[in-house]
This record gives C-alpha cells, structure tokens and sequence, in this order.
C-alpha cells in the first residue's frame, strides 16, 4: 500500500509535469527558430513591453482605487464583468490559553464557545 508521503512524491511529479512539457515541447521550437526568427520575436518582445507595463500599472492604480472606494462605502459593486465583493474585517481573536485558565475557575464561559471547525488540508511547496 503507498504511504501518504510516497502520494504526495507522486503528486509533487504530477504537478512538475506540465512545466516539463511545457519545457519540452520550447526545447523543439527552439530548434527549428533561425537567428534571424529570434532576432525579430526580440524585437516584438521589445516593442511590446512598454504598453504591456502601462496597462498592468494602470490596471493596478485603478484596482486600488476600486478596493479604497469599496472599502469606504462598506459595500459589494458589481460592474458587467467584475464584482468587487466588499468583506467586512475579522473580529480580533481571544488568546486561548489565557480563556482556558479562565474557564477553570469559571466553566459558565464555557456556554459561549463555538464548536472547533473540521480539519482542513491544504499542500504547500517545500
């Protein structure tokens, strides 16, 4: 039977794999390009690098003025394509051990305390 970690060396591969072919299948491209094929992809790479920032500062601007906006009327504003979905900011927390000393000597706080949430996994990169 596969171990739990022999699965997740399996799934770190799957994950690698599409880069890898990704890789692969650049690897034949560049074969067949002429410099001369290079030299003028560098040229349109160039070209367009400029416009490509200023939209992408611009989007950034106007998305940060979206959040303040939305933020300050404390509501969700949907346009025809995109919804900027207001969330209001979390409650602070309570230090738990401080409230489990606390509810030894007085077990009635116990009453206020919400059931503890089901586990969750989640797989980061090592």
């Amino acid at each position: 039977m596969e171990s739990i970690s022999e699965k997740l060396d399996r799934l770190a591969a799957l994950r690698a794999a599409p880069d890898a072919i990704r890789l692969q299948k650049q690897a034949i491209i560049d074969t067949i390009l002429t410099d001369a094929i290079k030299a003028q992809l560098a040229e349109i790479d160039a070209e367009f690098a400029e416009p490509l920032k200023v939209a992408q500062d611009n989007a950034a601007l106007l998305e940060d003025e979206i959040k303040a906006l939305v933020v300050s009327i404390g509501l969700t504003v949907k346009g025809a394509s995109l919804m900027a979905v207001y969330s209001k900011g979390r409650e602070g927390g309570w230090d738990s051990a401080k409230l489990k000393g606390f509810a030894m000597a007085h077990p009635e706080i116990l009453a206020a305390k919400k059931p503890d949430g089901e586990p969750t996994v989640s797989f980061r990169n090592i």
